[in-house]
């Protein structure tokens, strides 16, 4: 199965409760798409799909960002981590210049390629692993719940403050992850987010956007 056919396969059109002005492909449960993924393509490695939800950080990011367009408007945008290509697809709809949305797994990168499509949106996207190199020059950096388990935060925090040195606004969603560094974060917003007690453990959580530095 060819990416593409891998994700139209497991999602269906759905609007984001926070982001109602975008519809994604997107799937209804995680551990069902998850294991069919590792059955289908015959990889007990596989990853979690999260190119199919619409997390609750990205989608805290997305709304700020389209509550606040001055943030990203005219500007180059970089969406790290993109998933679905929620937060950056809300950048082009504020008024970014570039966006560029970028995500180590094939299948979120064309998961976001459908998505833009769909939506009529323009997005360069790119299948990397940003993190291993120098950070792009760009105006603003989006990182919707990047903090999620230890490993991630010690690769991602070192060059996200590489971006903010180097001159980025970096601007990250996140749901009180553990591992989120509060002591380097100043608050931006805060959006109560509809999810579900089976991918967090409760109907609604609090949600704060955050800017490093």
């Amino acid at each position: 199965m060819t990416p593409r056919d891998v994700v139209l396969s497991r999602t269906r059109l759905q609007r984001p409760p926070l982001v109602p002005e975008l519809e994604l492909h997107l799937a209804d449960d995680m551990d069902q798409a998850w294991a069919w993924l590792q059955r289908e393509l015959d990889d007990g490695e596989l990853p979690p799909p999260f190119w199919a939800f619409a997390w609750l950080g990205g989608q805290a990011v997305a709304r700020h960002v389209l509550d606040h367009p001055d943030l990203v408007a005219g500007r180059s945008v970089l969406d790290l981590a993109t998933g679905s290509g929620l937060c950056a697809l809300a950048a082009t709809l504020a008024g970014a210049s570039s966006v560029l949305a970028v995500d180590v797994d094939r299948y979120a990168v064309e998961a976001a390629r459908l998505n833009a499509a769909h939506n009529d949106r323009e997005v360069e996207l790119l299948c990397a692993d940003l993190l291993d190199e120098e950070p792009p020059a760009v105006d603003v950096v989006l990182a919707g719940d990047v903090f999620y388990d230890a490993k991630m935060s010690e690769r991602v925090q070192p060059w996200l403050l590489a971006a903010q040195r180097a001159g980025s606004r970096v601007v990250v969603g996140d749901p009180g992850r553990h591992y989120l560094p509060r002591a380097l974060m100043r608050e931006l917003g805060a959006y109560d987010v509809p999810t579900t007690r089976d991918l967090e453990g409760v109907e609604v959580k609090r949600v704060v956007v955050y800017e490093l530095g």
